[in-house]
């Protein structure tokens, strides 16, 4: 009896691809993953039976073969993996490994032995960037962003991330891939250690205070960002497996969505967790010191968007900063108790 059809999930062992893991399986039954990162992932709730964990190096074609050999059936892809924005500026030939060179060695393998597989691809609002040289020298984060504004990132990572964009809508257009590009606002909070990435202070400055732990802040409090609660982040993704044949739209215009989040600045972030712990625990543990590759990386940014094309194709709105940040407080405190 042939196995039922898996769903993959690279970069499953990080917090998205954990938490997008366990939303998937209590789905239903049917549900069978596949999870791979450079590490054997840990499997949610104890779901040994409906899913399998493969270490591998996806910068390497032999280790792609050896975790997707052409008889293993595969319903559709989540493509999470990759190496952050501060991380990525910081080291461009291992970004460019990770970044680009697994994604083409990966879709080059699916196109050929998994034809037409969807394949849902995180990218990010870093590819935007050097908006205010298209817009009559508006700031970056004041310029108002749609699925039609060009692309020009200012930074390695929203480089990559186009690239790949570029190359899966291109398969897509050939009928080898059934690609879908959602690029991801910054997620807050997250739980866990820091990541790589160049906004990962808007989820330190919150967890590690609620933790009682000093943390730096490296860019103003004005700075603003364009930010979504992890839990609609995962019911996005979900949703985006499950979104069908775009019609009326081409490749280029239809395939790539830009996801529901909030608009807010620092501060907005800095009040609802003052709300939430007092002023002066804020205050205590929260270092104001302003890093200037990790502010020009942010300001590069946009932080507007007009969401109208992902609530068209039934995309979730995000709750308000307010919520978010006491979702996470509530969250913690009662963990920790």
């Amino acid at each position: 009896m042939s196995s039922p059809p898996e769903i993959l999930i690279t970069g499953a062992g990080g917090f998205l691809g954990q938490a997008l893991s366990s939303a998937l399986l209590a789905q239903g039954s049917n549900v069978k993953l596949l999870l791979t990162d450079t590490f054997t992932p840990s499997i949610p709730q104890n779901e040994t039976h409906r899913v399998s964990t493969q270490a591998a190096d996806l910068t390497s074609p032999a280790e792609i073969r050896s975790l997707l050999p052409p008889s293993r059936p595969l319903k559709a892809i989540y493509a999470l993996h990759g190496l952050m924005s501060g991380a990525s500026e910081q080291n461009l030939e291992l970004g460019l490994a990770v970044n680009i060179d697994s994604y083409r060695h990966l879709l080059d393998h699916l196109r050929t032995f998994h034809t037409g597989v969807r394949v849902v691809f995180t990218s990010s609002t870093a590819v935007f960037g050097h908006l205010s040289e298209l817009h009559d020298g508006k700031r970056a984060h004041d310029v108002v962003v749609t699925e039609r504004t060009q692309p020009l990132p200012a930074g390695s990572y929203g480089a990559e991330k186009h690239v790949i964009e570029t190359l899966l809508l291109d398969y897509t257009r050939r009928g080898l891939l059934d690609g879908l590009v959602v690029r991801l606002p910054t997620v807050i909070v997250r739980p866990g250690k820091p990541s790589g990435a160049a906004s990962s202070f808007a989820s330190g400055i919150v967890r590690e205070t609620v933790k009682g732990e000093k943390n730096i802040l490296p860019v103003r409090r004005e700075t603003k960002i364009w930010v979504c609660s992890p839990e609609v982040v995962i019911a996005n993704l979900m949703h985006a497996l499950g979104v069908g044949k775009i019609e009326g739209k081409t490749v280029g215009t239809g395939r790539v969505v830009n996801l529901p989040g909030r608009t807010c600045t620092v501060s907005d972030i800095l009040e609802a967790l003052s709300g939430a712990v007092g002023e002066q625990t804020v205050n205590d543990l929260i270092e104001e010191k302003i890093d200037p590759v990790i502010e020009r990386i942010v300001d590069s940014w946009p932080a507007v968007f007009d969401t109208s094309w992902a609530k068209t194709l039934g995309f979730r709105d995000d709750v308000t900063v307010n919520e978010n940040v006491e979702n996470y407080v509530r969250n913690a405190k009662a963990a920790s108790s």
